[in-house]
């Protein structure tokens, strides 16, 4: 679909705007998000041309939904969990008070916190309504809950970012600034339209030169962003907003820079922000779980040629690491150490396997994809094919029990591992390899398995869990620490 600024009507903000999406973390720290956002944009003379897309307060979501990285439940999970299970009235009742704890914290007189938990308590109203009634018609066997459920996520999904956009637009309006409340999620929609659609009926009309729009990061679609992104909805709804708009940057607030590795792990005199890099490094990023922005979102950038910068909340002077798609390093760089955890490494051996390798491996990652485990790595030789997966454990014993009966011949086994990786958006450098692992031997750390593309923007090693924290700081000092940081974190070639 054409941009908005196709049309000459809206040509006149072209290009002169940003889009900027709030992390869940950062919301919860309103001041630090009125001074250090709002109030000290990238573009001194003006406070507006630009729209903010809003991630719902810290833990809400988890709340709502469950747990990001536990999967302890929250209302959805306990609903889902059958018709005769009311455990989720608690939870929705719990998420109320928690609501209302920040709400109590933002607004200071008693009329304005009674408008904010009005608009939100509506929703939470509204919200037990319907699912007591779709629990209550469940009960009839000939109506099935499991095919109600995504949309009960949506839905669900939908209550925290209205929560966190309608407070900050109002808190800023208190504050001076000329925000506007953008409702995407569709609550009182009668009418199920394109995201695109929805998008550009929201902000057609608006001027940006005068006005500041606070829009919710989650919007509702005919598809439904949840069954595609799952918890990555904001980003999409975030991408979409800057594609269609034709932003001139795209900015991603979070509550730590994109740096050369975690500081908790080697030392916040250690870590570094990486400074510049490509869409193709963040794309490695996502796929350890450890994403600058989804990768179906950094697409649309992407094809935009919209540049995408990640800033820290706290260190508003800061500015942040630009993502281009055309950057390539200077000199070869690892300009990130990153891992992933909770990893499992699924083996299937079969020696019938040999001479029809594809076809099973074809079969194997139809099983895996059937109950939605992510494929980080994989590895494959004539009668063995190994994917590292993450989920959770309950998943990984369902797929094992599947492939199992696919390939009744096998061995099929599995055992909880990590993965650490250096990437960068040009890693050939002689030896580097090499010298890796002779870093990593040093420590007493026996790597499982190794992966390193032709590509050559990232190296993959596959540790075992308790090896986690000294792999990183041994990548991190071999690779990155020995070097002169500058604006970038080189290697000499």
């Amino acid at each position: 679909m054409d941009s908005l600024n196709s049309n000459s009507r809206h040509g006149d903000f072209k290009g002169k705007h940003s889009v900027e999406k709030i992390g869940g973390t950062s919301m919860s720290d309103y001041v630090a998000v009125r001074d250090n956002i709002v109030l000290k944009p990238a573009q001194k003379e003006s406070l507006y041309n630009r729209v903010f897309v809003v991630s719902a307060y810290g833990g809400i979501t988890d709340q709502l939904l469950e747990h990001k990285k536990t999967g302890q439940p929250g209302v959805y999970a306990l609903f889902a969990n059958g018709v005769n299970d009311d455990s989720w009235l608690d939870a929705l009742q719990s998420l109320k008070d928690k609501i209302f704890t920040i709400n109590a914290a933002l607004f200071e007189t008693e009329a304005e916190l009674a408008e904010a938990n009005g608009f939100i308590l509506e929703r939470l109203e509204d919200t037990q309504r319907c699912l007591s009634d779709l629990q209550r018609l469940c009960q009839h066997g000939h109506f099935s809950l499991d095919t109600h459920l995504a949309t009960v996520r949506e839905m669900l999904a939908s209550i925290g970012e209205a929560h966190s956009a309608w407070n900050t637009a109002t808190l800023l309006r208190r504050d001076g600034v000329n925000a506007c409340f953008v409702d995407l999620t569709g609550w009182n929609t009668n009418k199920h339209i394109s995201l695109d659609e929805r998008i550009e009926m929201a902000f057609g009309k608006l001027d940006l030169d005068s006005v500041l729009p606070i829009a919710t990061g989650y919007a509702h679609s005919d598809r439904g962003l949840m069954s595609t992104f799952d918890r990555g909805y904001s980003e999409m709804t975030f991408s979409r907003i800057a594609v269609l708009t034709g932003a001139r940057e795209a900015v991603i607030h979070k509550e730590f820079h994109l740096s050369s590795a975690d500081p908790r792990l080697v030392g916040e005199a250690n870590a570094v922000p990486i400074g510049r890099t490509n869409y193709d490094v963040a794309d490695q990023l996502a796929n350890l779980g450890m994403e600058a922005i989804h990768p179906k979102a950094a697409k649309g950038l992407r094809k935009g040629n919209i540049p995408l910068r990640v800033k820290n909340t706290f260190e508003p002077e800061h500015t942040g690491t630009l993502i281009t798609s055309d950057y390539v390093s200077d000199e070869p760089c690892v300009e990130i150490i990153a891992g992933c955890k909770g990893i499992h490494a699924i083996e299937v051996f079969d020696q019938n396997m040999a001479g029809d390798i594809a076809q099973c491996d074809t079969d194997i990652m139809a099983i895996i994809k059937r109950f939605k485990g992510h494929i980080v790595s994989k590895d494959i030789n004539a009668n063995t094919i190994t994917h590292f997966i993450s989920a959770n454990l309950k998943t990984v014993k369902r797929i094992m029990r599947t492939l199992e009966e696919r390939f009744p011949e096998a061995e099929v086994s599995q055992q909880k591992v990590t993965i650490v990786s250096a990437i960068g958006s040009d890693m050939k450098i002689p030896g580097i390899l090499a010298k890796t692992v002779s870093a990593l031997a040093d420590k007493n750390i026996s790597v499982l398995a190794l992966h390193q593309s032709m590509r050559q923007v990232d190296m993959q090693f596959v540790v075992s869990e308790d090896n986690y924290d000294e792999a990183i700081k041994s990548l991190h000092r071999c690779l990155v620490e020995v070097h002169d940081h500058g604006r970038a974190i080189c290697l000499a070639s």
